[in-house]
């Protein structure tokens, strides 16, 4: 008697599990642009892994952050119009709701619905569900929030945020995103996910401290680029980048403090990369202190290792910071670091950093000088030490365990 047998070869595992990244864009420059594209290559190897975008389908560039070396499926989404009467009156319980900031969740849920109005959640909810997705991540804090409005119609669907600034970044009366009045709205939605990610232990314990059933997952930002040359530590630049967005990066400050740091140290320079609506009140700045032939203002460019390779220290005045990858891509160069005294900067750093009290330009001009006294040689090994610890893979096997808990 013969006996058929028939083999079935299984696929991997992670093959048939569906990862979705819900961005705002990812065909644009931008630090969360390229985290998020970092991630979703490196689960791509073992997932099946989707994008959807707000972006326009014409700005398509798979090569950008080298998009097109990953298999990955892009989906194109834009909400439809809201009609006059709903968009009026969503709006007026949202600034009502705003103006008394009620405690309760249940104010919260009617605010996330009259902040996110049916037309657009059934718009979202439809171009989820076709994908069947087993996990849906919904990149920075308003996604977040939105994402978890959907749960009621996503049911099956395990729903992640993953928030990308501080959580004094987000909050804070002065903030550039979010605000005070919303922060127990947030937490409420953020209680809501399955899991929501910040990039730092500060960050969970602030959240942790403010709500007491709530805690993050912590898991930092990878280092997202292919180091170049090793600096040589003698061509005395200073070197920062970052997008020019109000106040944030404390770029103002740090050409004032550099301003007052060439009164005794003529022979350094300072090189700015980076692009933005800030560009004009920094030029202005430069011109008033005639520091013309001491800093450069340069564009960002794909070839951002050489501006590293030609540094001898980095600088990062930042007023906030999420998860700053340039502080880790400065270290894989072997810059030492100057930096503001921020709770993630201090995490990231430990002992190695230089840091001055954030927004203080005379002792960030004292740091600058401080760096030009180190032994640069023992600083540019350590930061070799520290930026090993944002291997990628050991952030995507972090990642993987998340996802298959």
């Amino acid at each position: 008697m013969i006996i058929g047998i028939k083999i079935v070869i299984l696929p991997k595992i992670f093959k048939m599990k569906r990862i979705c990244f819900v961005v705002d864009s990812i065909f644009s420059i931008g630090g969360v642009q390229r985290v998020t594209a970092v991630i979703a290559k490196g689960l791509a190897k073992d997932y099946e892994v989707t994008i959807v975008t707000f972006d326009n389908p014409i700005s398509k560039d798979i090569s950008l952050y080298g998009l097109d070396e990953a298999d990955i499926k892009y989906r194109f989404f834009s909400y439809p119009r809201i009609r006059f009467f709903k968009k009026w009156f969503c709006k007026l319980y949202s600034g009502i709701y705003l103006k008394l900031q009620p405690q309760g969740k249940w104010w919260s849920d009617l605010y996330a619905r009259s902040s996110f109005p049916s037309e657009l959640r059934n718009a979202l909810a439809t171009e989820l569900q076709k994908g069947q997705y087993v996990t849906i991540i919904g990149v920075h804090a308003p996604l977040a929030a939105r994402l978890a409005t959907l749960k009621p119609m996503l049911q099956n669907t395990r729903l992640i945020g993953w928030l990308h600034n501080s959580f004094e970044a987000l909050f804070e009366n002065t903030s550039y995103y979010i605000g005070a009045e919303r922060k127990r709205h947030y937490l409420y939605q953020f209680r809501i996910l399955n899991q929501t990610i910040v990039l730092c232990q500060d960050d969970a314990n602030k959240f942790h401290q403010y709500d007491h059933a709530f805690m993050p997952t912590v898991i930092y930002n990878p280092l997202t680029l292919q180091p170049g040359n090793l600096s040589t530590g003698n061509t005395k630049k200073f070197l920062t980048i970052g997008r020019f967005t109000p106040l944030h990066k404390g770029i103002d400050l740090l050409i004032e403090a550099f301003h007052l740091f060439t009164q005794k140290n003529e022979e350094w320079n300072l090189d700015i990369v980076g692009e933005g609506a800030e560009e004009n009140y920094y030029r202005t700045l430069i011109n008033k202190y005639h520091l013309e032939d001491k800093i450069t203002i340069h564009p960002f460019t794909n070839n951002i290792q050489d501006y590293y390779s030609n540094a001898q220290v980095y600088v990062l005045s930042s007023r906030w910071e999420g998860m700053p990858l340039v502080l880790v891509e400065a270290m894989s160069h072997g810059l030492p670091v100057v930096a503001s005294d921020l709770p993630i900067c201090k995490e990231v750093l430990g002992n190695f950093g230089l840091y001055f009290k954030n927004g203080n330009i005379q002792e960030l001009a004292q740091k600058l000088e401080n760096a030009t006294m180190i032994d640069w040689q023992k600083k540019s090994d350590e930061a070799l030490s520290i930026a090993n610890k944002f291997n990628t893979e050991k952030i995507i096997t972090q990642w993987k365990e998340l996802l298959e808990k």
